[in-house]
């Protein structure tokens, strides 16, 4: 099996076609209610970095490492299942370049994480991409969040967001001054029984979700 299979089909490939990807130095938001697929699509977006040979920091402010794992085995195993393809080759390579770290809010904020970071690099972690799921965005502050956003913009790397949040106009997501750290903002739907990422900010369209696997897929 050629990994190049496993890009080519990968389910990013279908939030591509919006144009509201991440470019080098820039940061993602996606929202919805609890429960809907946040992570599910931050994990793709994780796995899609770690098949293009980006190593990834997987932040999660909500779950332990273990259920982070099964996330990634999760929706791997369905990326390759729609297409029969072998993960043998391909797993131990994703564990490799793969980092997962835990945080609590409560005792540990964004320019923390970013130490963590700085001192994973300096230890000779490679680091491209990073993904922070679970992060209460209504108490962490803009300062914070604009840390984030130029250690991200320094280094060059993506990072993609997730915020439990209701609304789906922009202007109900977050306050301005905290808005203007992410490029890209994507709202998690509901329509009846097909869920639906609508692109907010940076980009047009909608992304339909797969309601059984939580895979982006063909609108």
């Amino acid at each position: 099996m050629d990994k190049k299979d496993l890009i080519a089909h990968s389910p990013v490939r279908y939030f591509d076609v919006t144009n509201a990807g991440l470019k080098d130095g820039e940061m993602g938001l996606i929202t919805a209610k609890k429960g809907l697929g946040k992570t599910s699509i931050l994990v793709q977006f994780g796995i899609d970095s770690l098949l293009n040979d980006k190593a990834l920091v997987h932040v999660s402010f909500d779950q332990q490492s273990s259920n982070v794992i099964a996330w990634y085995s999760s929706v791997l195993a369905e990326i390759a299942k729609k297409k029969s393809l072998n993960l043998d080759d391909v797993n131990e390579e994703i564990v490799r370049n793969r980092t997962i770290l835990n945080f609590n809010q409560e005792t540990f904020t964004l320019p923390k994480v970013v130490n963590t970071l700085k001192a994973l690099k300096d230890g000779g972690t490679s680091i491209a991409s990073v993904v922070v799921d679970g992060l209460d965005m209504n108490k962490t502050s803009a300062d914070d969040i604009k840390c984030f956003g130029d250690f991200i913009k320094k280094e060059k790397m993506t990072a993609w967001f997730s915020f439990t949040n209701e609304a789906a106009d922009l202007k109900g997501t977050l306050a301005a001054d905290k808005l203007d750290n992410f490029a890209t903002v994507a709202h998690l739907a509901a329509e009846g029984k097909v869920l639906s990422l609508a692109i907010l900010k940076n980009g047009e369209g909608k992304v339909s979700l797969d309601a059984k696997t939580l895979l982006m897929t063909k609108s």
